[in-house]
């Protein structure tokens, strides 16, 4: 587990057109100051040459020299961090390739569609190994294990969600020859109510 004690500002995901597949901008700006800053950053890392570094000073909007983004381009897709002037380029390079790697492990061969229909998802990875600014987890393994924990979680849950239909829908189809009036659990009686017909 690695903690770092600067923070990262904001985190985009987008496609070689400018569009949007993930935004996560820390800053209390507005929605249009938020919008050019996305457009602006789209700017600059996507003008750049792949044969430069992945990494350069922020423009106006982002903070000016107080901050950098670090980049990397896979395929049709920029993963961008703003963060501080004092973060480790390398550091922030390698926890992209450790989130491109956990993606791709569990979308199995992940692409562009899969980051847009299961952008929950992709956000609770991104929650796994970055919160509130601080670097928590880079381990794959671990942070594999506890996505499909969360999963195994929801799946259970959406489970109990659908167990009070399925009580009625039972009870409503009981063959009972007549609805008990008493019930005699050892030395308690229970008296029954007169119920209407389930049916």
């Amino acid at each position: 587990m690695v903690a770092s004690e600067r923070s990262q500002r904001s985190f985009l995901l987008t496609n070689e057109h400018g569009n949007v597949c993930l935004s996560l901008i820390s800053t209390g700006d507005s929605e249009d100051t938020q919008q050019q800053i996305i457009r602006e950053t789209f700017h600059l890392v996507s003008k750049r040459d792949e044969n430069v570094c992945n990494f350069l000073e922020g423009g106006l909007l982002i903070g000016g020299s107080d901050n950098k983004l670090i980049y990397r381009h896979y395929a049709t897709l920029y993963f961008v961090f703003c963060v501080d002037s004092s973060e480790s380029e390398l550091g922030i390079l390698d926890l992209i390739q450790v989130f491109v790697e956990t993606l791709d492990k569990c979308f199995e061969n992940v692409c562009e569609l899969d980051l847009i229909f299961h952008v929950d998802k992709v956000h609770n990875i991104l929650a796994e190994m970055v919160m509130g600014g601080m670097v928590l987890e880079t381990n794959m393994n671990e942070i594999v294990t506890q996505i499909d924990a969360q999963n195994k979680l929801e799946k259970s849950e959406a489970g109990l969600a659908g167990a009070p239909a399925r009580a009625v829908s039972a009870v409503k189809n009981m063959n009972l020859p007549e609805i008990p009036r008493n019930i005699n659990i050892g030395d308690i009686s229970i008296k029954v109510p007169n119920l209407p017909s389930f049916k």
